[in-house]
């Protein structure tokens, strides 16, 4: 079995108040922007019209989208796959005749092309709002059981250090979204939801062998046994979050721009959820167990 990095004794708990820091800042620039400016959402949640069309010559989706955007249409285009590679899916947010607008920049911009409308569908403001709450809910639902499972299989002090951990993940996703100018899609909350699952379990792997170092040093001070618990699981989160990495990043380079929302957001997810497994979750349910302790009139760092 691979393996990188055995045998390191890091102090990552001595770093931990510089981290919260660190965090903190990003956490209050991200909300400022967020109650300010707020994010961008896509069609799917402000409303709008998507087509089906099939070009009469068979194009990249970059084509088509130049064309569009010359003629100052911001739209979100798919390419289909299956029996013709010359159908596309467009969704963008306009007034006027959507079909008309899009046939008369394809003309302008691509002399010889015509368009054969297959689908022609409204999303209004009401359903794209309905669609936004129930992303949101489903996000909070998500953490919410989280939270209960981890409570229930572990001690509180872990419960809320791994949620904390995964509000941190996806506000920090939701900011990088936001700083760079994307769209906050259906695509992305998946991305978001995702992000959330491989988080908590990169966060359950430290757990596990915190607990088990916990008990089987008992005399140790607690960061120290924080430290030797990631320490000991550094080279598995390494890896695992590497490949993960290299998979979004293959995504983001070459699975076009339908995809580049998706696999930003999940590039920025995997790098904050493997820095908050050791500075956020377990930080936190450090500290939470040195104050529990001393509470209790335990003498403990």
């Amino acid at each position: 079995m691979l393996q990188l990095l055995v045998g390191t004794d890091i102090p990552f708990m001595k770093y931990r108040r510089a981290a919260y820091l660190f965090s903190g800042v990003l956490l209050l620039v991200t909300l400022g922007w967020f109650f300010t400016k707020g994010p961008k959402y896509s069609v799917d949640f402000t409303g709008g019209t998507l087509l089906q069309v099939r070009t009469s010559q068979p194009m990249h989706a970059d084509q088509l989208r130049s064309a569009l955007q010359a003629a100052g249409l911001a739209a979100e285009i798919q390419q289909m796959t299956g029996e013709s590679d010359n159908e596309y899916m467009i969704r963008f947010r306009t007034e006027g005749d959507p079909v008309a607008l899009v046939t008369d920049a394809v003309a302008k911009s691509l002399p010889g092309v015509t368009l054969e409308l297959r689908r022609n569908e409204t999303v209004g403001p009401k359903v794209g709002s309905d669609l936004r709450q129930k992303a949101i809910w489903a996000i909070l639902a998500s953490l919410g059981a989280i939270l209960v499972y981890v409570g229930i299989r572990y001690e509180f002090k872990f419960a809320l250090g791994g949620v904390l951990a995964l509000f941190h993940d996806v506000l920090i996703t939701v900011g990088a979204l936001m700083f760079t100018g994307r769209e906050i899609s259906l695509t992305v909350v998946a991305a978001l939801l995702t992000i959330a699952g491989y988080s908590i379990n990169d966060t359950i792997v430290v757990f596990d062998r915190i607990r088990e170092r916990a008990k089987a040093l008992r005399k140790e001070k607690h960061s120290r046994v924080m430290d030797m618990a990631v320490n000991e699981t550094l080279s598995r989160t390494v890896i695992t979050a590497f490949t993960v990495f290299l998979a979004a990043l293959a995504l983001f380079v070459w699975g076009g721009e339908v995809l580049r929302d998706f696999s930003f957001a999940m590039l920025v997810g995997v790098a904050f959820g493997t820095y908050s497994s050791v500075y956020v979750a377990s930080a936190i349910a450090l500290d939470i167990w040195i104050s529990l302790d001393r509470r209790k009139g335990i003498a403990a760092e």
